[in-house]
């Protein structure tokens, strides 16, 4: 099997995190072979081959200057404030030396950098959260989609932020060396195998507003940790001491979301978890996440994540581990 070179480019105020956290995924994989040199070489550059100075404020040291790195197998750009200021040097030469790689990957705000030398042109792409709009907004031909964690377009993967290049590089792994080795490696780094790639970036609680009433925000919680009770407006609202017709009115102002929308959404994404870490029926699944019958979670899943429970379960569920 033949090694395939990992190119990391390096720049004032990277995040060091999108450095070394693929970095210490592609390094582990090797070391999980039989034979290392049929992994992984992981390298990193910066334009003139000097150190630099990550936002933790870490130094990293380059192993060489960008212009005498060798054609990788992949090149992987990651984000950081770095990233911000225009630099049409690092622009120039990503235009240049990107497409002589077999796969680009970026990690959060590394995709403006691919994107301002034109390697996502008509390609589907993700970043930060934060900067999805800006993604959008400053490159029409990009297809940016601000949901998932990491978005595979062809040869081209980017991803959202920091730890989200985690995920991507399990799931790089996974297809190079297959599905063991990445378990491998997420075991060792006390990580999941990897978060499915369409796993949104915030949870149903982060995605949303916060409460500012004491009442509302206790209700919020109570949906979050009792999906399988009765979860209806009337009964919500009897455990905030309002009435139904001012909690539901409160409830969406202060938190952006219906009552309804809010507890479809927590309970997709408790039967996610349970689909992915658990071994329980779909239909007892159904019943612990409040949807009565596996039908009724069947066309929630359809709604929200265009699949089947059972579709996504056999996609996203972990291999049991082998007995030691």
């Amino acid at each position: 099997m033949e090694q395939r070179t990992v190119l990391v480019v390096l720049f004032e105020g990277v995040q060091s995190l999108d450095v070394t956290g693929p970095a210490e995924v592609f390094t582990g994989a090797s070391n999980c072979l039989d034979d290392p040199g049929a992994g992984y070489l992981v390298r990193t550059a910066s334009l003139d081959g000097s150190p630099v100075r990550a936002t933790s404020g870490l130094t990293l040291v380059p192993d060489f200057a960008l212009a005498d790195a060798p054609v990788p197998h992949t090149l992987l750009v990651p984000g950081g404030e770095g990233t911000r200021p225009p630099d049409p040097e690092l622009t120039g030469w990503l235009r240049a030396n990107g497409p002589r790689a077999e796969r680009l990957v970026s990690v959060c705000t590394g995709a403006l950098r691919l994107a301002e030398a034109g390697l996502l042109e008509g390609r589907r792409a993700t970043t930060h959260w934060a900067y999805c709009d800006k993604l959008a907004k400053d490159h029409p031909g990009v297809e940016v989609e601000p949901d998932p964690i990491f978005v595979r377009d062809g040869p081209v993967a980017t991803s959202a932020g920091v730890t989200a290049g985690i995920d991507l590089a399990l799931a790089l792994v996974e297809e190079d060396l297959g599905r063991e080795v990445a378990l491998t490696v997420a075991r060792y780094l006390v990580v999941f195998l990897r978060r499915p790639g369409n796993q949104a970036q915030f949870s149903v609680q982060l995605a949303t507003q916060t409460a500012r009433r004491e009442p509302l925000r206790e209700v919020q919680q109570w949906i979050t940790e009792h999906p399988a009770e009765d979860l209806s407006v009337d009964a919500l609202a009897a455990r905030a001491r309002i009435s139904p017709r001012h909690f539901a009115r409160a409830f969406q102002a202060e938190t952006g979301q219906t009552p309804g929308k809010y507890v479809e959404r927590v309970r997709v994404e408790h039967a996610r978890r349970l689909l992915e870490d658990t071994s329980d029926g779909v239909e007892e699944v159904s019943r612990a996440c409040g949807y009565g019958t596996p039908e009724a979670m069947r066309r929630a899943f359809l709604k929200a994540l265009g699949t089947a429970p059972a579709e996504y379960r056999r996609r996203f569920r972990p291999v049991p581990a082998r007995p030691e």
